[in-house]
C-alpha cells in the first residue's frame, strides 16, 4: 500500500489536534490544553513563516503527520528545518510512514536551499534514535535546555 504525502490543510485540524495530544501523552505523560493546542496549530496555518505540516495518507486515510519549523543559522547563512510534532497512528507504525514523511521534508528542504534538517528525540527513545540514524541523521553534541515563561493564555 503506497503512501501519499501532502501539505496539511485546516481541514486536517481534528487529526492534528488528536495526534499532538496523543504524542504529548505518549512521550511526556503531559495533557495539553485543547484550546491552546488548537490555537497553536491554527497559528501555523495563519502565518506560514512559522512552518508547515505534512500529512501521510494511506488509501485516503490520514495515518501520520509532522510539523516543520525554521531556525536561522548565521553560521551557515541558511535555515535549518526542524522536524517536530511527529506522530504516526498506532495501526500504521513500522509501515514506512515516518520514512516517507522524512523523505518529503528532505526533498523540500533541499529544493528550498535549507542548511539542513534537525529534530530532537527523547533520550530514552532508542527505537526513534535508531530510526533517525538509519536515515543518515547524526547525533549532535549539544544538550537541549529550556526555561518556560509564564503562560500568556
Amino acid at each position: 500500500m503506497s503512501l501519499l504525502i501532502r501539505a496539511a490543510a485546516v481541514t486536517d485540524l481534528p487529526e492534528l489536534l488528536a495526534w499532538n495530544a496523543a504524542m504529548a501523552w505518549e512521550t511526556e505523560r503531559k495533557r495539553l490544553d485543547p484550546a491552546v493546542l488548537e490555537r497553536g496549530i491554527r497559528g501555523v496555518f495563519e502565518q506560514p513563516r512559522r512552518g508547515f505540516y505534512l500529512v501521510a495518507e494511506r488509501e485516503g486515510t490520514a495515518v501520520g503527520s509532522l510539523l516543520v519549523t525554521y531556525e536561522w543559522s548565521d553560521w551557515r547563512c541558511g535555515d535549518f528545518w526542524w522536524i517536530q510534532s511527529v506522530y504516526v497512528a498506532l495501526a500504521a507504525r513500522r509501515g514506512g510512514v515516518f520514512r516517507a514523511l522524512y523523505a518529503e521534508v528532505a526533498q523540500r528542504a533541499a529544493a528550498a536551499g535549507a542548511a539542513g534538517l534537525r529534530l530532537y528525540v527523547e533520550t530514552a527513545n532508542q527505537h526513534a534514535q535508531a530510526t533517525y540514524e538509519g536515515l543518515g541523521m547524526q547525533r549532535c553534541h549539544y544538550f537541549m535546555y529550556e526555561a518556560l515563561l509564564p503562560s500568556r493564555t
